[in-house]
């Protein structure tokens, strides 16, 4: 079969042991300060990120991995004898990088480079790429993957809260931004992502940020509740510098949902600087540990 290497990027919440573990290239994302540029989970994580900005330091900008990058690097798995790249890059809903691999695959046919829009990015987005590197070592093609991709793909839903809207709006990452113009002080809203065109979008406002997380909650248990697939389902509660806030989340649906699997993250530094401080994410997909992934 097909030597398949397999590429993701630091907003994937791919640990470096997961990475080793399952032979995955993390590429750092780079995030702006000023005229300072770091790179994502290596020199900066959202708790610098944050205590930057109390210190005053300028709104934050994310960019992309370089295309000079991507192309060194791909060459150099090419070189290594991987004859075929997957890449799965955060969503072209709220980066360039998606399109700019899409690109690269166009312009060297050489590499066998497929890259694959998750829709999302966090855990859900890792968790596709775990998937994808189960497949691979169980010998799939490249196209096989993807397809089953797909189908994992459409078990994920995301809620988002967050605190201060100006980030996200400021980053020009909020497709329905003009909705809250004036009433951004009071009004928590309710974020996800929309399922066509994967951009960010708000779709209910709430008055505190405590009702608004009882309601994320709330929502998140019905649509579980609700789902054809309820028992095979792993959630994830991420935390933006408000550790109390998403423990709390958190055991209220292990108390919902005693058999599921439950996970903690914290928001990379890069969806940190379009979320903020004391936000909120809740996302729930398919156990992929519940799956097999044995060979057709």
């Amino acid at each position: 079969h097909v030597k398949i290497a397999l590429i993701t990027d630091s907003t994937s919440d791919i640990s470096p042991e997961e990475a080793k573990a399952n032979d995955i290239t993390v590429v750092p994302i780079p995030v702006i300060i000023g005229d300072k540029q770091y790179m994502d989970g290596i020199d900066i994580t959202a708790e610098k990120l944050f205590e930057l900005e109390r210190d005053g330091a300028p709104f934050p900008k994310t960019s992309q991995p370089s295309p000079g990058t991507m192309l060194e690097l791909c060459q150099k798995l090419k070189d290594e004898g991987y004859e075929a790249i997957i890449a799965i890059p955060l969503t072209s809903g709220i980066s360039g990088f998606y399109n700019s691999l899409v690109n690269l695959a166009h312009n060297h046919p050489e590499f066998n480079l497929y890259p694959y829009d998750p829709a999302m990015t966090v855990r859900s987005m890792g968790n596709l790429v775990l998937a994808a590197a189960k497949m691979i070592k169980n010998g799939w093609e490249p196209k096989e993957i993807l397809a089953k991709l797909d189908e994992i793909r459409d078990t994920i839903d995301v809620l988002f809260v967050v605190d201060d809207l100006n980030n996200l709006v400021r980053g020009g990452r909020l497709s329905n931004a003009s909705a809250f113009i004036g009433t951004m002080l009071q009004i928590k809203p309710l974020l996800t992502f929309k399922k066509d065109d994967y951009q960010i979008v708000s779709f209910d406002k709430v008055r505190s940020m405590k009702r608004a997380v009882k309601k994320a909650e709330n929502i998140t248990i019905e649509r579980i509740n609700n789902s054809p697939i309820k028992d095979k389902i792993a959630l994830t509660v991420y935390n933006s510098n408000d550790l109390e806030q998403a423990t709390k989340v958190k055991d209220d649906f292990q108390a919902a949902f005693p058999n599921m699997t439950i996970k903690m993250f914290n928001f990379s530094s890069v969806i940190a600087t379009y979320l903020g401080e004391k936000s909120l994410g809740i996302t729930w997909m398919a156990d992929i540990d519940k799956m097999d992934f044995s060979k057709k």
